[in-house]
């Protein structure tokens, strides 16, 4: 859990820490019995090790069922009978220890740290991560992936679509159960990384253009990060076969960040009703994804977690993931 270096950090400043509070320490006529003073830990980098080995023995023995709990009783029958309940499950465990393997590489996420700060003056926080190979995300497993398409180990289709696949992460899940495996992503790196997975890597106005058809079609986390969500769920109806699925994973609460864009804000706003998982959820159903004409047949809640730094050995927001077919 704790790297050595981190571990010689924080022994010799809370050595430091106990002379203060204790300046005789070692001394056989040391005042054990008065209280100490509130340790104050000196070193910005001790200091930012010891909150985050608190936050990691707060979650490493956890199985966070509270990541993955609704509210049911706020939904309507019809949309109850659609939840899948999910659970923390292997592939999220080894995700999460990876994370805090990779926090305590602390000479790595120093110079990662330095690194983005100068690259972020003129590259995009996506191709940042892509260039330096940090920020891999987990949307689920797949066994989850397996449940929310209510099929078994067996079953493979012809094609995928990843749209945005950043580093193919979260594609490496998917991909055992198709032939082929195709992903747009807008960032330079981060179309490096898929290319090195041996995914095919489209471009924007190619995947769209009428020119094949997809068994499956993935959107995780894209609808907040582009400027015309409804059009891109227009051209994916348009583009997924018709006994084929889309894959949607929206973060709740929907708050909306186009990197592209001089004001970070998308030029085609979702009129979302609600601020609460469960209503925000129910809104997507109604207000987007029926007007596009398409019918939910499965949706759950996950954490939406991301690789750490030295703050954090993770970072996690709250997925709702649909499973959506033409209607």
């Amino acid at each position: 859990m704790v790297s050595p270096a981190s571990l010689f950090l924080l022994v010799l400043e809370l050595d430091h820490c106990v002379r203060a509070n204790y300046p005789s320490a070692g001394s056989a006529m040391t005042d054990f019995t008065r209280r100490p003073a509130p340790i104050y830990i000196r070193s910005p980098l001790a200091r930012v090790l010891y909150y985050r080995m608190v936050h990691d023995q707060q979650h490493v023995d956890s199985v966070h069922g509270e990541w993955y709990k609704a509210k049911l009783q706020k939904f309507t029958e019809e949309v109850c009978d659609k939840f899948l309940p999910c659970h923390q499950d292997d592939g999220t465990k080894q995700f999460l220890d990876k994370c805090y393997e990779k926090a305590d590489w602390i000479f790595t996420q120093m110079a990662h740290s330095f690194a983005k700060a100068i690259l972020s003056w003129f590259m995009t926080q996506t191709s940042v991560n892509g260039l330096l190979g940090r920020g891999s995300m987990f949307v689920f497993s797949s066994q989850q992936f397996q449940d929310l398409l209510e099929v078994d180990a067996s079953w493979k289709a012809q094609s995928l679509l990843d749209l945005g696949a950043g580093d193919g992460v979260v594609t490496q899940h998917m991909e055992k159960y198709f032939e082929e495996i195709y992903t747009t992503e807008i960032s330079g790196p981060m179309r490096r990384r898929l290319t090195d997975r041996g995914y095919s890597v489209l471009d924007i106005a190619e995947w769209s253009n009428g020119t094949r058809q997809y068994d499956a079609i993935s959107c995780l986390n894209l609808l907040d990060r582009c400027d015309q969500p409804m059009a891109i769920l227009s051209d994916m109806r348009r583009s997924v076969r018709p006994e084929g699925r889309v894959i949607v994973a929206v973060v709740i609460p929907f708050s909306p960040y186009v990197e592209s864009t001089s004001d970070k804000k998308p030029t085609e706003l979702l009129h979302l009703k609600g601020a609460t998982f469960e209503e925000q959820v129910t809104s997507f159903i109604k207000d987007v994804f029926e007007p596009a004409r398409f019918t939910v047949t499965k949706f759950t809640k996950v954490p939406y977690l991301c690789e750490g730094d030295l703050h954090r050995s993770f970072y996690k927001l709250t997925d709702a993931v649909f499973v959506l077919k033409p209607s």
